[in-house]
C-alpha cells in the first residue's frame, strides 16, 4: 500500500471535504485505512489535504465530521478556534512546509468559549489567568454580533470565523497571501450544527 494521493488544488480538497460530510449525514460506513502498513507509510512523510483551525470542543472532530483518516488532515485546535500566535504559526507550516491547498476555519453551535465570552462581555462573569486570555480574543466576534440574536453566543461563533478567514485572507503573513494571490491556497470558514452533524461551508 503506497500513500494516497490526494487533491492539491484548493477547489478539489473542498470538494473532498464537502463530500465527506454528506457521507457523514447519511451515516454512510467510515472505515479509513489505519492498518500498520498504512501507518508505516505515514511515518515517512504526511501529505495533507487541507488544514484545519477548529474549536477543542470534544463533540467537534473535523476527521468524523468529513470521514478523513490518518494523514490526511493537519488540524488546529483551541477554545473558540481563536488565531493566537501559536494556531498561526501552525498554519503557516502546514502551507509552506506541507503545501495544503486548503485553510478551513470552522466554528459551531453551542460553543461554550463563545458563551464564556458572551458572559465576559455582559459584565456577569470574570476570568483570570489563561482563561481569560483566550476570552479576550473572542470578545471582537460578541461585539460584532446582532446583540438581537436568538443565540448571541451562536451568532458571535459565526462572526468569530468570518473574522478569523478575514485576517488570514487580508491581514496575514506573505507565508499565507503570496500562494492565496497566486490560487494555490484558499481559506474558507465553515459552521458545524451539532443537532444535525451538517457542516456549512462559507464560501
Amino acid at each position: 500500500m503506497t500513500v494516497p494521493v490526494y487533491p492539491r488544488s484548493p477547489a478539489e480538497a473542498l470538494e473532498l471535504l464537502k463530500e465527506g460530510n454528506r457521507r457523514f449525514l447519511a451515516d454512510a460506513p467510515y472505515n479509513p485505512p489505519m492498518d500498520r502498513l498504512h501507518r508505516l507509510n505515514l511515518a515517512v512523510a504526511q501529505q495533507p489535504f487541507a488544514a484545519y483551525l477548529s474549536c477543542s470542543d470534544s463533540r467537534v472532530p473535523p476527521e468524523l465530521l468529513f470521514e478523513r483518516g490518518l494523514g490526511e488532515l493537519f488540524i488546529v485546535r483551541n477554545a473558540g478556534n481563536a488565531l493566537c500566535a501559536s494556531a498561526l504559526g501552525s498554519l503557516e507550516f502546514a502551507v509552506t512546509q506541507l503545501g495544503v491547498p486548503l485553510i478551513v476555519v470552522m466554528g459551531h453551535e453551542a460553543c461554550g468559549a463563545l458563551r464564556a465570552a458572551v458572559s465576559v462581555a455582559r459584565g456577569h462573569t470574570t476570568y483570570t489567568g489563561n482563561v481569560g486570555k483566550v476570552l479576550q480574543s473572542l470578545l471582537p466576534a460578541v461585539l460584532e454580533a446582532d446583540p438581537w440574536s436568538e443565540s448571541l453566543a451562536d451568532a458571535a461563533a459565526l462572526c468569530n470565523v468570518k473574522r478569523v478567514v478575514r485576517e488570514l485572507q487580508l491581514e496575514a503573513s506573505p507565508a499565507l497571501l503570496e500562494p492565496q494571490q497566486d490560487g494555490r491556497l484558499r481559506v474558507v470558514g465553515a459552521y458545524y450544527h451539532l443537532n444535525s452533524g451538517r457542516v456549512d461551508f462559507l464560501d
